[in-house]
């Protein structure tokens, strides 16, 4: 049995928690409100700051929404850095900044302990049945350590280099959702403007070179209307932002996510921040004035 410091129990961060404790692992979880009663049962321990979890855990891993968070929970009075002794290891799996993670990894070295990127891309669903994908960065010897946690969260796990190239990888995946969830949508729009039953049109691309996890899950949620979240389009705002700043310090031209990011701000802008990141076809509809589904004008 391990102790695990866990901060950030929201959507992704309660289920991957008592994926750990199921695991028979002891859990401390910063209790910024109330302990979720799935963790509470199991008998996690809450504690008051960041620093307590620290003191009290080997291992600690942090899973808030963005870059400034992630520098809050570190290294602001109360952080995990007051709290941590030589060797023990954070892992931080929130979606951030590759370049600041490289920062933050090098000051949580000289305190003597070390640290990983490991974010991770599955959703609520891939949380909860704990098969995320986790793309990891950092020395081999503390992934290593790490693995056997790592597996009780997910299935698809990787080590794909140093510190910060998690995080790289995972921008890539979110490039890579945002752009088929384009493409799903503007075919999905055009199959059903034309007349086309748009369920049969998915069924059928499915059979084809076509297919794709997008077009699976994404594809039915955009014809059957469910855009409750899911993965909200406001993080992957976040992630877009972070894909099209890394790109713009290293001279890279990323036109097709650039156009993903306004279809999404353009959602956001019509009240759909918290939908899920398939409302995206929403809006392509609004430019067509066509609803995936709709009867045809007369």
């Amino acid at each position: 049995m391990s102790k695990i410091g866990f901060i950030g129990v929201g959507i992704m961060g309660a289920p991957m928690a008592a994926n750990l404790l199921k695991g028979g692992h002891e859990l401390f979880v910063l209790e910024r409100k109330a302990l979720p009663a799935q963790l509470a049962e199991q008998g996690a321990v809450g504690c008051a700051t960041a620093r307590e979890v620290a003191e009290k855990a080997d291992v600690i891993i942090i899973m808030v929404p963005d870059t400034p968070q992630v520098a809050e929970v570190l290294f602001d009075e109360g952080g995990v850095a007051q709290g941590l002794s030589a060797g023990k290891i954070v892992v931080d799996m929130s979606s951030i900044s590759p370049i600041e993670t490289k920062k933050f990894a090098a000051r949580v070295n000289e305190l003597g302990c070390a640290y990983l990127d490991a974010p991770v891309s599955g959703g609520e669903v891939g949380a909860k049945a704990a098969t995320l994908t986790i793309m990891v960065g950092g020395p081999e010897e503390t992934f290593n350590a790490v693995k056997p946690l790592f597996e009780l969260m997910g299935k698809n796990i990787t080590l794909v280099g140093g510190n910060g190239d998690g995080q790289t990888t995972k921008v890539a995946n979110q490039i890579i959702v945002a752009l088929n969830i384009e493409a799903v949508g503007e075919a999905l729009l055009l199959a059903s403007r034309m007349g086309a039953d748009p369920a049969k049109v998915r069924q059928a691309l499915m059979g084809g070179f076509a297919a794709s996890r997008i077009l699976e899950v994404h594809g039915e949620r955009m014809i059957k209307r469910t855009f409750d979240p899911g993965f909200r389009i406001e993080l992957h705002q976040k992630d877009l932002n972070l894909a099209l700043g890394s790109a713009r310090q290293v001279g890279v031209s990323l036109p097709n996510t650039a156009t993903a990011q306004e279809l999404f701000n353009t959602c956001a802008a019509h009240g759909g921040k918290a939908w899920d990141h398939s409302a995206l076809v929403r809006a392509l509809e609004i430019m067509a004035n066509f609803e995936i589904g709709s009867p045809q004008p007369e």
